[in-house]
Formats: C-alpha cells, structure tokens, sequence
C-alpha cells in the first residue's frame, strides 16, 4: 500500500474505534437496559480498535 493510502485506513479505523468506544460507553451508561448486547458492543469495540492498532503499525513500518 502507498503511505497515502495507510494514512487513510488508520483515519478510518480511527473514526470506527472512537465510535465503537462511544457505543460501549453509552450501553454501559444504560444498563441493565440492553445488557444482552454487551458482548457483541464490546467485541466489535475490540475488532476496531485492533484495526486501528494493525493500520498504526503498518503506517509507522512504511515511515508515516
């Protein structure tokens, strides 16, 4: 991939975690309402915030 395209995939994965981040952060604020989502909310939280973690990496082995 091109730098320019890398710094794309870490801003989107970045705006995608900060979302998911928001999400957990209100389901918690609600519960016990919707506690049945719980595991699903965070597991998604996790799968963005590995992306973004994976697209940083391979942003800073390409030297951006």
């Amino acid at each position: 991939m091109e730098l320019d395209e890398l710094k794309a995939r870490a801003k989107k994965a970045n705006a995608q975690a900060t979302n998911w981040k928001m999400n957990l952060h209100d389901l918690s604020e609600e519960l016990p309402i919707n506690w049945e989502k719980i595991l699903e909310v965070a597991q998604t939280c996790y799968d963005a915030h590995k992306e973004l973690a994976e697209a940083r990496a391979a942003l800073k082995a390409a030297g951006g």
